[in-house]
């Protein structure tokens, strides 16, 4: 039987510390005795969560391997606490046909050092309906590149798909007024990195969320908007939650940042959508204990990321900091401990049906992240595991970091020593 014994662990909401058994890859106890084994572990007081859940990551395999591939994706992951993620369509080609999701469905089988699940892309309702056979986390729709009309159909496609329940995971921004505003932009002729923070403006995801929210209800279809940035894309959606089975997820560069820093680091802050003009952004205070992080981790090659702004592609990783990013605001007292196992797990797990996982409980999968909430340092890319060596946080200080990763019972991380278990 394989078995690991994990002693003198604290959790949150529980006192004194525990002892957490894993035998063949799920939570077989947890109780303030240690049993006897051949493989024990001594946290010594450190903070076990279940294991970090990120729903939003794009490791680029196939297709786009120069800038990261599923096994360079996956130790970053580790090397962050996180043991699953759950990864998005857009590579080349796109994960859209039955065959391209069974293509990278034996990728993660081969190269993944942790649990990685994908995401389908929309398409002909038949190649969905193939594809829904496999039971897909979700269909991702790019409301950038659609238009109303194709959203209507597509939305309409999903709901007549032989699976029940499927989730529309919706980046949400509107293609009409992302293209006047970028030609607007382009035509003015500064070149300036925050510039694209107004060719795609808030009012463009404002429009677009509120459209997919009439799509849902008109189909009966349960939404995840990715990579939230608009506080009155958050007031539309809170004004809704009660008409439309919706979800949303928050990235750590929209909550930490806004189009200011365009200023300071140029290009590499540049995403989709962009950072937020300062009113306009959402902040850490928006967060709660039903929040989701996803940290829509997206890499590129510097050489790309050193364009100018219009030639730039959009991106930065982000999987290897967002923990410690979150334990620093911990800290500082504006996070509350208790809900970092909802945000980054529990809600997660919940909304996209993972079963077995988001809890540290009897029966469940054994996935743990262990914390060091005191351990103080200074990001330094140079150290991630991802190709993606920039970031807005580099050389950042925090206080809070992962110092463990179990993956179904197996130590992937240890002390940012990730073990490639393939």
């Amino acid at each position: 039987m394989n078995n690991l014994v994990i002693k003198n662990c604290k959790l949150i909401g529980k006192t004194g510390e525990y002892t957490i058994t894993i035998e063949d890859g799920k939570i077989s106890d947890i109780s303030k005795l240690t049993e006897k084994s051949s493989n024990i572990i001594d946290v010594k007081g450190q903070i076990v969560l279940p294991g970090l859940i990120d729903p939003h990551v794009h490791f680029r395999d196939p297709g786009l391997t120069y800038k990261e591939n599923m096994k360079t994706g996956s130790m970053a992951a580790a090397n962050g606490g996180f043991t699953t993620v759950i990864d998005m369509p857009n590579t080349i080609p796109k994960t859209n046909t039955l065959k391209a999701y069974k293509e990278k469905l034996e990728i993660t089988r081969k190269k993944s050092v942790i649990n990685t699940l994908i995401h389908a892309g929309a398409n002909t309702f038949e190649n969905m309906n193939e594809i829904a056979k496999l039971n897909p986390i979700s269909y991702k729709i790019f409301t950038d590149l659609e238009s109303d009309s194709s959203l209507n159909e597509i939305f309409s496609n999903i709901s007549k798909l032989d699976l029940d329940n499927p989730i529309v995971t919706i980046h949400g921004e509107d293609k009409r007024i992302v293209e006047d505003s970028t030609e607007m932009m382009k035509e003015k002729g500064t070149d300036e990195p925050i510039d694209y923070a107004y060719a795609r403006p808030s009012n463009a995801e404002d429009t677009a969320v509120s459209k997919v929210i009439d799509l849902a209800k008109k189909y009966n279809l349960k939404i995840h908007i990715c990579h939230l940035s608009s506080k009155k894309s958050l007031e539309i959606i809170k004004n809704e939650i009660d008409n439309v089975d919706i979800s949303y997820e928050f990235t750590p560069h929209h909550l930490l940042l806004n189009a200011n820093a365009f200023k300071e680091y140029g290009n590499i802050v540049k995403t989709n959508p962009p950072l937020r003009l300062e009113g306009e952004n959402l902040s850490i205070s928006n967060v709660n204990e039903s929040s989701i992080l996803g940290t829509d981790h997206a890499p590129h090659s510097l050489e790309e990321k050193n364009n100018i702004v219009w030639q730039c592609p959009s991106g930065m990783p982000n999987i290897e900091n967002v923990l410690s990013l979150l334990l620093t605001e911990v800290n500082n007292k504006r996070l509350d401990l208790k809900i970092i196992p909802k945000i980054l797990s529990e809600n997660a797990a919940n909304r996209f049906n993972l079963k077995g996982k988001g809890k540290i409980q009897k029966g469940y999968d054994g996935d743990l992240t262990v914390i060091d909430l005191k351990k103080e340092g200074q990001f330094n890319v140079d150290e991630f595991y991802t190709k993606g060596k920039y970031s807005p946080f580099d050389k950042t200080s925090y206080k809070g970091k992962s110092t463990m990763t179990i993956v179904n019972g197996k130590i992937v991380m240890e002390d940012n020593i990730v073990y490639d278990t393939n």
